[in-house]
């Protein structure tokens, strides 16, 4: 019965990307439950389960922008679909899992686990200092980076955000880890030779994004072991976690001198949009504090003229986030189709 419960919950997390993309599915309502912000019913309905779970301002924002990009993925994988584009079904599975991850991130994938769920808490306020990633080996090297005496707090703080940005990819390929355990559950009970053929290929597909997703952990760990050790490079050429990765991905691929050069003033420009929306962040979270702090003096002109600064700023976090994220996208799409090209 137990197996019956988690592959039910399952389907209705994949099933809708199954092959009918049908008008009630397409135009959401207010029957949904709440306000009507995405095309797509399922959307509607993961966003406003995601606002009674009262997140972060900033995990709402980073939320919103996923569902951006993953309506945007799915409308235009309906179009492809019709015009006969995805025959071997990849791009279906591919936007599958990329909705799979963001419902497992959200604890909406019908798993009962261990993974912490984000709220308004301050987390460097609720767990002891020393154990901040909740992972020995990058707790071990991070106390003994910052004990070392060979960072300024500006580079601690970098490299703090480098550690940070390491453990959200370990977090993330757990996940993937866990849906690709699943689905091979799920398909050992096709009864279809021909449908359980097709399957198999994408459970193959998977196992290869996992093992190049290990090998950058493994990649990621080695840098900021050597970081950890030897300090920052003064010359070094940027400073974000994410533009480092992708710089680094581009040196590993088969580009010409003139490439990477062109390659690095796209990046400059991609760090200062990071870099950009960080700063929304921070100001977003600031922004949810006074307001809070605001309501609870109970002023209602001074609370109407909060709220708006808030919304205001709400909605430019989440458009500069969507933004930057489909920009970090193509980024990531034009290496990793050169980087195959060395294959």
């Amino acid at each position: 019965m137990k197996e019956l419960y988690s592959l039910v919950i399952v389907s209705l997390g994949v099933c809708v990307l199954a092959g009918k993309y049908s008008r009630e599915l397409n135009e959401p309502s207010k029957a949904d439950g709440g306000d009507v912000e995405f095309r797509i019913s399922k959307l509607n309905q993961v966003w406003n389960k995601a606002l009674r779970m009262q997140l972060s301002p900033v995990k709402q924002a980073e939320l919103h922008s996923d569902l951006k990009i993953q309506e945007k993925a799915e409308l235009q994988w309906k179009k492809w679909k019709v015009e006969g584009l995805d025959e071997n079904g990849e791009k279906e599975a591919q936007i599958r899992r990329n909705f799979n991850v963001i419902l497992a991130k959200l604890g909406m994938d019908g798993k009962r686990d261990t993974r912490p769920l984000e709220n308004n808490s301050l987390k460097d306020h609720d767990i002891k200092d020393g154990d901040i990633f909740e992972d020995p080996k990058l707790d071990k090297l991070w106390n003994k980076a910052k004990s070392s005496g060979k960072f300024t707090e500006d580079e601690l703080l970098n490299l703090k955000r480098e550690f940070q940005h390491h453990k959200d990819k370990i977090h993330e390929y757990n996940i993937l880890m866990d849906t690709v355990s699943r689905t091979e559950e799920i398909h050992k009970n096709v009864i279809s030779p021909l449908e359980g053929d097709g399957k198999e290929q994408q459970v193959q597909q998977k196992h290869t994004e996992l093992k190049r997703k290990m090998r950058d952990l493994n990649q990621g760990f080695a840098r900021l072991r050597q970081l950890s050790h030897e300090g920052f490079v003064e010359d070094s050429e940027f400073r974000e976690p994410r533009v480092i990765e992708l710089w680094e991905a581009a040196k590993r691929a088969n580009l010409s001198n003139d490439e990477l050069d062109s390659l690095k003033e796209e990046l400059h420009h991609f760090e200062t949009k990071v870099e950009k929306h960080s700063h929304y962040q921070e100001q977003l979270e600031l922004s949810h504090q006074k307001l809070q702090h605001v309501e609870a003096l109970g002023d209602k002109q001074h609370i109407e003229r909060n709220q708006e600064k808030y919304q205001t700023l709400a909605e430019k976090t989440r458009e500069m986030g969507y933004k930057m994220k489909k920009h970090m996208q193509d980024l990531h799409n034009k290496i990793s189709g050169q980087a195959h090209n060395e294959l």
